[in-house]
């Protein structure tokens, strides 16, 4: 297949603002990895403008090799103990109100990173107790006790990506199961609910990959079905030859109509755009005082 040139709607500057060079020199002081890095996301310059990042926890290497992610594959390391702290103290010192911390997927740990994950909500909570916590998890396998463990945390938000549509699991995401994300989702919010925590659920997918519209929407209703309250629509973004191609580009308009159809079957908040990742504005998917 040959790839397509990016329409003019994808193209973005490079990042400059010196507040961008200032957010890269204190993560690169902590040593602390972002997914803005790692991922290659077109969003970095802006967010790392505003003095915002998505923390990735646990390494920059993943256990998983899905065929669409930039984040390398391969031999991973023991966990630093110490990466709650440092996190913490950069949202302090970024004065964030709103978190995005998110991780490599780390099938190696028993717990799958969920005991990281809540130590590091505790340290933000500690370091800057007005801040909002969001986690992007992976699927921890399907395992309740790992997401019982990040909920019981009492994050903000618990946000776990669907991706794409089932059909196209086996090409794009071997090692995940669409039912299993479903269920993650389902009992985060159940989980909840069992101890009386507000929480906010999310989910998100790339378009692009060869998705059939009908298909998309029934995800979508399955989303619904689990009480998911936020979702985000994005391109899907080649990041190297060696990765899956394009096979469609998504105009705004057609994101347009998507976001209004996701609304009308109730969800609390929804961003749909070529540039939209699932962190990108992530202060403005929840008013401060929302609960869910």
């Amino acid at each position: 297949m040959i790839e397509r040139k990016h329409p003019d709607w994808i193209k973005v500057r490079a990042p400059s603002s010196p507040e961008y060079f200032r957010t890269r020199g204190m993560l690169a002081e902590l040593k602390l990895h972002t997914v803005c890095q790692e991922a290659c996301c077109p969003n970095i310059g802006e967010c790392f403008s505003h003095r915002t990042a998505t923390f990735m926890l646990m390494g920059d290497v993943c256990t998983r090799n899905c065929p669409y992610c930039a984040v390398a594959h391969g031999k991973v390391r023991p966990l630093d103990p110490d990466e709650p702290r440092r996190i913490g103290e950069a949202v302090a010192r970024l004065g964030l109100q709103h978190v995005v911390v998110t991780s490599v997927d780390r099938d190696d740990l028993p717990d799958g990173g969920a005991a990281h994950f809540a130590a590091t909500a505790t340290a933000i909570k500690q370091a800057s107790p007005t801040s909002r916590v969001e986690v992007l998890v992976p699927d921890f396998k399907g395992v309740h006790e790992s997401v019982e463990t990040v909920v019981a945390s009492q994050v903000d938000i618990y946000n776990h990506n669907i991706e794409t549509v089932p059909s196209l699991y086996r090409k794009c995401r071997p090692g995940g199961r669409y039912d299993t994300s479903l269920d993650v989702l389902a009992h985060a919010k159940e989980s909840a609910r069992t101890r009386e925590l507000p929480l906010m659920t999310k989910a998100g997918l790339m378009l692009g990959l060869g998705e059939e519209r009908e298909e998309l929407m029934q995800v979508l209703r399955d989303l619904r079905a689990v009480d998911c309250d936020i979702l985000t629509l994005g391109q899907y973004l080649r990041p190297s030859q060696d990765h899956l191609p394009v096979e469609r580009y998504i105009t705004p308009a057609e994101f347009g109509e998507l976001k209004i159809a996701a609304l009308a079957l109730g969800f609390h908040h929804v961003e749909s755009a070529p540039l939209v990742r699932s962190s990108y504005h992530a202060w403005e998917h929840v008013a401060p005082s929302a609960k869910a």
